[in-house]
């Protein structure tokens, strides 16, 4: 199973401690036949960086070393294990499109079949963005297409009352071409994020989240920022965990969860 995480923060400079503090939720093996590969996309001053690997069959996946450098305070992380497309850089998740970032987990059914059609309806600006071959980079840029066509795709602004129409959009219109080719129980969860409001849709793959104030179980070889330094406050949102976990909420079936600067949290059904 494939693990999806979002983080947003008031801080940039404590992700690994954070990653840390939730290992037990986001402990990843893949299995002994399985290779797969991981990605982490997130904010930078302005830029919007990445950083993508395959992993080897059965190795363990310790996301505070592959955070272990990254300074941010919005992230998406994912670790794939591939339905559709090979593991290569251009199938890797999270996707990017300008200052978008995109992690999915699931399988849209039917692909294949409904693939040129659900193209056709992408404006061929966005087309030329897409670079590998899977159903989560398409479904990334019907998201995109819903923006653009409602006038907030290079909005930096954009709001929950903007997105989320964009979003229910593009879902209604995968799930509509899916049925025409007679396939249907499409797993659509996925982390959107423009690096000011993050957006975590749960539609098939469970998905939760947690809200903390402070490292209560730091690593060992943690640092204690100066003494009058800002408490770390984060939310995480982790999805492919179907058991409960204590002082995680679960987002309930077709509805979004939107993590905005102040981190609030808030969520809309579908």
């Amino acid at each position: 199973m494939s693990r999806l995480i979002g983080y947003v923060a008031n801080r940039a400079d404590r992700m690994r401690d954070a990653l840390y503090q939730e290992r037990a939720v986001l402990r990843h093996e893949t299995a002994a036949e399985d290779a797969s590969g991981w990605g982490i996309g997130f904010y930078h001053g302005d830029e919007v960086l990445h950083k993508k690997r395959p992993t080897r069959a059965g190795e363990r996946v310790d996301w505070q070393n592959i955070a272990g450098d990254v300074h941010s305070d919005c992230a998406v992380l994912h670790m794939r294990q591939p339905t559709v497309g090979d593991f290569r850089a251009e199938n890797a998740h999270p996707f990017r499109m300008r200052s978008w970032l995109f992690a999915h987990q699931g399988t849209i059914r039917g692909f294949d079949a409904m693939r040129d059609n659900l193209s056709e309806m992408i404006p061929d600006f966005l087309r030329r963005n897409i670079r590998g071959q899977t159903d989560s980079e398409f479904l990334f840029h019907a998201v995109l297409t819903m923006l653009h066509d409602a006038g907030q795709l290079d909005n930096p602004d954009v709001n929950e009352a903007q997105t989320l129409p964009a979003i229910s959009a593009a879902v209604t219109l995968v799930e509509r071409l899916a049925a025409e080719v007679g396939s249907s129980d499409s797993s659509l969860s996925f982390i959107l994020t423009n690096g000011r409001s993050m957006y975590a849709l749960r539609h098939g793959a469970a998905m939760i989240y947690v809200e903390r104030q402070g490292l209560h179980d730091p690593p060992e070889d943690y640092t204690p920022p100066p003494v009058g330094s800002t408490q770390l406050r984060y939310v995480m949102v982790v999805g492919g965990i179907e058991e409960d976990q204590v002082g995680y909420e679960t987002i309930p079936e077709r509805s979004v969860a939107v993590i905005d600067r102040g981190l609030d949290v808030r969520v809309h059904a579908l």
